[in-house]
C-alpha cells in the first residue's frame, strides 16, 4: 500500500511541475486559452484523447461492463464516433472561424443576447463535466486507500485546479500528453491482460461470465440509442472539445489526428468493458458497481503496479476535469463578463488565471455534494444537447433561423431536460428526448413567427500553417 501511495504521489507532483512549466509558455490570451493554436499531430492526438476519456469513461465504463458486459463499451463508443465525425466533417470549418468559444458562433449568426444565453447553458455543462471526473477521483481514494471520498475530491481537485490555473491550455496540453501515455500503458498494457489472467485466462473468462455478457446489445437498444443522442451529439457541440479543436495548427492536423483520437476512444471503451466483465467474474457480489474499477485493481494487481493503474485512472479523470474548468473559465472571461461590462474584454492572463481558479473551486464544492459519476455526466450532456444542439445546427444550416428562435430553443430545451430529470430521474431516457422536442418546436415556431436579420456565420480569413 505504501508503494502505491508513493507512485500516486510522484504522479501528482509531476502534474504540478508540468503546470509550472506550462505557466512559462502562457504569455498571451491565445497561449492560455488555445495553446497559441499551434499543436502538431502528436500533441493534438494526446490532448484530445485525454480530454474525452475522463472519469465516466474509465470508472463508468468498467461499471457498465460489470453490470451489462461488453455492451458497456457504447458509452465510449458514442464519444469516439462523435469525435471521428467532428474531425472529418466539422474540424475544417471550425478551424477557419478562429474562435475561442462555441457560443461566439451563435453571436456571429444571431446577436450578443443569444451568445449570453448559450454561454450560461454551456457553462453549466462544463462545470458538470469537471465535477464528474472529480467525483471519480474520490471513488478511487475511498476503495483503494480506505479514506473518505471527500479527501480524494479535495486533494485531487486541488491538484487539477493548481496546474490548470498556472498555465491554462499549455499546462493542460503538457499534462494531457503524460496522462495519455499513462492511460495507455495502465489500461491497455497492464489492466486488461492482468485482470484476464487473474480470472483464469480468456477461455475461462468467457465460460464464467454471466449469460449475455459478451453480447454487444446486452445493455439494451434504448440505452444504446440514448447514448448516441446524448454523447455522440454532445461531442459535436461541447466547448471543452471545440476548445481543443481550436488548438490545432492546421485543419489537416485537426482532421487526421482527431480521427485517430476517436479510434483510440473506441478501443479504450472495449478494454474498459472487458475489465468490467473480469471484475464481475472475480467479484460477483460488489455492493456498489461504481467501485468495480478500484476493487478489481486492489484484488488483481500487486503493489506498485496497482499504484500505476490508479495513476492511469487519475490521469483520465484529471485531464477531463481540467478541460471542464478551463472551458468554464473561458466562457466566463470571453463571453459572460464582457456582456456584463458592456463589451469590454480583458486580455490579461492574470484575469484568466483568477477565473480558472474560481471555476475550479466551484467544481470541488459541487463534487462534494454529488456522488454518481454516470449521473453527473448525464446531467451535463442532457443540458448540452437538449439546450444547445438545435440552435447551433440552425445557425449553420437553416437560413430562416432567428435570434428569438435560438433563445427560445435554448430556454425550452434546458427547461424540458430539467423538468423530466426531476420527474423521471437523472438516468432516465426521457429528459433528453423531451428537451430536444421542446427545443426544436420552439426554434421553428418562434423563428417563423418572429423573423429577424440573422446573418450567415463568417470565417475570419487567416493564413493556415502547414501540417
Amino acid at each position: 500500500m505504501m508503494l502505491d501511495l508513493l507512485v500516486v504521489a510522484f504522479y501528482a507532483a509531476g502534474m504540478l511541475l508540468l503546470g509550472c512549466w506550462g505557466m512559462k509558455r502562457a504569455r498571451s490570451s491565445d497561449d492560455y486559452l488555445v495553446a497559441g493554436r499551434r499543436l502538431g499531430p502528436g500533441l493534438y492526438l494526446g490532448t484530445l484523447s485525454a480530454v474525452v476519456l475522463g472519469g465516466a469513461s474509465t470508472v463508468g465504463t468498467i461499471k457498465l461492463g460489470y453490470v451489462y458486459g461488453l455492451s458497456g463499451l457504447w458509452l465510449c463508443g458514442a464519444l469516439g464516433l462523435g469525435l471521428i465525425v467532428l474531425s472529418l466533417v466539422l474540424a475544417k470549418p471550425l478551424a477557419k472561424l478562429k474562435l475561442y468559444t462555441i457560443t461566439q458562433l451563435l453571436e456571429r449568426r444571431y446577436t450578443p443576447a443569444a451568445k449570453s444565453v448559450s454561454s450560461a447553458v454551456m457553462l453549466a455543462y462544463d462545470l458538470m463535466i469537471a465535477v464528474t471526473s472529480t467525483i471519480a477521483i474520490g471513488t478511487l481514494v475511498t476503495v483503494l486507500f480506505a479514506l473518505p471520498s471527500w479527501v480524494g475530491v479535495v486533494i485531487g481537485g486541488t491538484i487539477v485546479v493548481i496546474y490548470s490555473t498556472l498555465g491554462g491550455m499549455w499546462s493542460l496540453t503538457l499534462t494531457d500528453i503524460v496522462q495519455f501515455v499513462i492511460m495507455t500503458v495502465g489500461m491497455i498494457g497492464l489492466m486488461l491482460p492482468l485482470t484476464v489472467h487473474y480470472a483464469g485466462g480468456w477461455d475461462t473468462l468467457v465460460a464464467s461470465a454471466a449469460p449475455g455478457h459478451f453480447s454487444l446489445t446486452g445493455i439494451g437498444w434504448s440505452t444504446i440509442v440514448t447514448y448516441f443522442v446524448i454523447y455522440f451529439l454532445g461531442i459535436l457541440i461541447g466547448q471543452d472539445i471545440w476548445q481543443r479543436v481550436f488548438t490545432a495548427r492546421s485543419t489537416r492536423v485537426a482532421r487526421f489526428a482527431g480521427t485517430a483520437a476517436g479510434v483510440y476512444c473506441l478501443i479504450y471503451g472495449a478494454i474498459g468493458a472487458l475489465v468490467g466483465v473480469a471484475a464481475s467474474v472475480l467479484l460477483p457480489d460488489l455492493a456498489d458497481p461504481n467501485n468495480a474499477f478500484a476493487a478489481i485493481a486492489q484484488l488483481a494487481l500487486p503493489d506498485g503496479l496497482r499504484g500505476l493503474i490508479v495513476a492511469a485512472a487519475m490521469a483520465a479523470m484529471m485531464s477531463t476535469a481540467s478541460a471542464g474548468m478551463l472551458a468554464a473559465s473561458t466562457l466566463m472571461t470571453r463571453d459572460l463578463l464582457p456582456a456584463l461590462r458592456g463589451g469590454r474584454q480583458s486580455e490579461r492572463v492574470s484575469s484568466y488565471r483568477l477565473w480558472t481558479l474560481l471555476m475550479g473551486l466551484v467544481t470541488i464544492v459541487i463534487a462534494l455534494l454529488v456522488d454518481d459519476v454516470i449521473g453527473a455526466l448525464t446531467i451535463a450532456y442532457n443540458l448540452l444537447v437538449g439546450g444547445m444542439l438545435v440552435p447551433i445546427l440552425g445557425a449553420l444550416y437553416w437560413r430562416r433561423a432567428s435570434n428569438s428562435g435560438a433563445i427560445a430553443a435554448m430556454a425550452a430545451g434546458s427547461l424540458g431536460v430539467i423538468v423530466f430529470m426531476l420527474k423521471d430521474g437523472l438516468l432516465a431516457n426521457s429528459p433528453i428526448y423531451a428537451g430536444l422536442a421542446a427545443s426544436l418546436a420552439s426554434f421553428i415556431v418562434v423563428s417563423l413567427l418572429r423573423p429577424d436579420r440573422s446573418r450567415p456565420v463568417a470565417a475570419e480569413t487567416q493564413p493556415e500553417q502547414s501540417a
